[in-house]
């Protein structure tokens, strides 16, 4: 039988969304802390964890963290109270398969759970990765030619001045993310971010807001990082 560990501190979310995922059917372990999940994590063997992203001790993205510095590779599912976008694809981009918004009905939830457990293996995600229905679109030419009033060859310069600009921003982020310099992070980002809309880098803009959202984070850099890498290869 399937085995999960649902992260939930509040006790009626806990009691809903254990009962929908015990009906898949699934053994299902609840931890309400970041510490005590860490400990069950490692003791015992999971198909899935299915993490809250804001726990009474830590994040469910610093969890993540920790959990993968043990060496477990454990497919994860974030959920969250939160409905925005970029609160969602900041959780993909820390290395979440699925992260989706509560309240969420009994069959979303479970259907979540086969994706990440690999029932539906095609729509599955390698734990760091952005998911793909933002890596196969790297560019948006739409997106950048509505910035441009519709004129081709302006867009085409945007871009040119945007990748030319590019491997400073990376750079710039690298250092400050090294010295452990967070604001400086989100300002590099943010800045970036602003560049992505004109010109329609939309790979690269939900990676830049992930780590805008958790510029701390080792794996959303490594995400950004990657984002990046893409972005200047496919010109």
């Amino acid at each position: 039988m399937t085995r999960l560990l649902l992260v939930e501190d509040d006790p009626t979310s806990r009691g809903f969304l254990r009962a929908a995922a015990a009906a898949l059917p699934a053994h299902v372990d609840v931890a309400g802390s970041v510490a005590d999940a860490r400990v069950m994590a490692t003791r015992e063997t999971y198909d899935a964890w299915l993490i809250d992203a804001h726990l009474p001790d830590g994040s469910g993205v610093g969890l993540l963290d920790q959990l993968r510095a043990d060496g477990l590779q454990t497919p994860a599912l974030a959920h969250t109270a939160a409905r925005e976008p970029e609160a969602l694809d900041a959780l993909r981009a820390a290395g979440f398969a699925v992260a989706l918004s509560k309240p969420v009905s009994a069959s979303a939830w479970q259907a979540s759970i086969r994706q990440v457990t690999g029932a539906d293996p095609a729509s599955r995600c390698e734990p760091g990765a952005v998911p793909a229905r933002e890596t196969s679109l790297v560019w948006n030419s739409a997106s950048a030619l509505r910035a441009v009033g519709g004129n081709a060859g302006n867009a085409a310069a945007l871009r040119d001045l945007f990748l030319g600009e590019l491997p400073g921003t990376r750079d710039t982020v690298m250092r400050a993310a090294s010295a452990g310099e967070s604001d400086a992070v989100r300002q590099a980002v943010h800045r970036l971010r602003a560049g992505c809309g004109f010109v329609g880098a939309e790979y690269l803009d939900a990676a830049a807001a992930g780590l805008h959202a958790a510029p701390d984070s080792p794996h959303v850099l490594h995400a950004f990082l990657a984002a990046v890498e893409t972005t200047l290869a496919q010109r």
